[in-house]
């Protein structure tokens, strides 16, 4: 086990992947010898040279049809979006191609591409800049959706990521590079499609992805001064999701608490709790409840930033709410 931060566990994944097997690649603005606008590339360039890790032009359309491209004649891409709101420039490329190509050619061919998006507020990126946009892709069939919010996550992810033989989006986030966490680098690689119960407990299940499972961690803290031991589900999968590990918990504690980043409309919280009520309704104790961000642009100013997203004090109160 060592101590690295959610960045270098970023640019080991993709060195140990890039060692294991010669057709992955990298293609993204800014990747090469800058090493990325976060850094999160850094070293790759001079260690597998300029024919894998690949600077393109201020194009994402070019970015995501390169890597289609690619794929589909026998390359494993790993494309990387600066800022996931730019997912925006290159929707069709993605919801519309990407996601569709193995299904429209009868399973012929495969289309192993990584698109690695940097997603996320917290950092006073402004509105175009600081949006968590995974909720955009959830309707998607043939997408498969990464929320990693550890070091060992997102090293673990990223690598079953590169290695499926479908389209995969791995969601980075911004405010998580500088934090440190346990890495074993001779683990298995994360499972697609498996939570993590990250704190056991047994009154309220309380469902965060990313920065909100940070967050929900610290409201857990404060709740268990007060009493209450909430149960931590961080889902690390959004598409597929990992409803099994949620109704297990919610046979435990009869309660539960979904936080996200983004606002509450068309997110994957509203999904999940959809899905509880139409398997399990039976087992709710109290009516379920969301936590998300306001349902405005992500504000400049930081401490306006700071009301706009989900907070401990937040989380703390809706779990109250639903233990009454």
């Amino acid at each position: 086990m060592t101590s690295v931060t959610y960045r270098e566990a970023v640019t080991m994944a993709l060195a140990a992947e890039m060692e294991r097997d010669e057709t992955v690649w990298l293609l993204g603005e800014d990747i090469g010898a800058a090493g990325g606008v976060f850094k999160a590339t850094d070293g790759l360039f001079e260690t597998f040279g300029e024919r894998r890790v690949r600077d393109t032009p201020i194009s994402e359309q070019a970015i995501i049809g390169c890597a289609i491209g690619s794929a589909v004649t026998g390359m494993r891409p790993v494309a990387e979006i600066m800022f996931a709101d730019f997912a925006g420039v290159c929707f069709d490329s993605i919801a519309n191609q990407l996601a569709k190509y193995r299904y429209m050619t009868g399973g012929q061919v495969t289309v192993p591409v990584t698109v690695r998006l940097l997603n996320g507020a917290g950092l006073g990126f402004g509105s175009q800049h600081s949006q968590p946009v995974e909720n955009w892709f959830l309707n998607f069939p043939g997408l498969k959706v990464c929320v990693p919010g550890t070091p060992a996550d997102v090293y673990g992810l990223l690598r079953s990521a590169i290695r499926d033989d479908d389209p995969v989006l791995v969601f980075e986030h911004k405010a998580l590079y500088s934090m440190k966490g346990e890495l074993d680098t001779d683990a298995a690689p994360t499972p697609i499609g498996k939570a993590e119960i990250v704190r056991e407990g047994g009154e309220v299940t309380v469902v965060a992805t990313q920065m909100m499972r940070r967050r929900a961690l610290e409201a857990a803290d404060g709740l268990a001064d007060a009493g209450i031991q909430i149960e931590v589900i961080d889902l690390r999968t959004l598409v597929p999701m990992d409803l099994e590990t949620v109704l297990g918990s919610l046979e435990r504690t009869g309660r539960l608490v979904c936080v996200q980043e983004g606002p509450a409309l068309g997110g994957w919280a509203g999904s999940l709790v959809s899905q509880v009520v139409d398997n399990a309704f039976d087992l709710f104790d109290a009516p379920p409840r969301i936590v998300s961000a306001e349902p405005t642009p992500i504000p400049y100013a930081g401490p306006l930033e700071d009301a706009w997203a989900p907070d401990a004090g937040r989380i703390r109160r809706a779990v109250e709410d639903v233990c009454v």
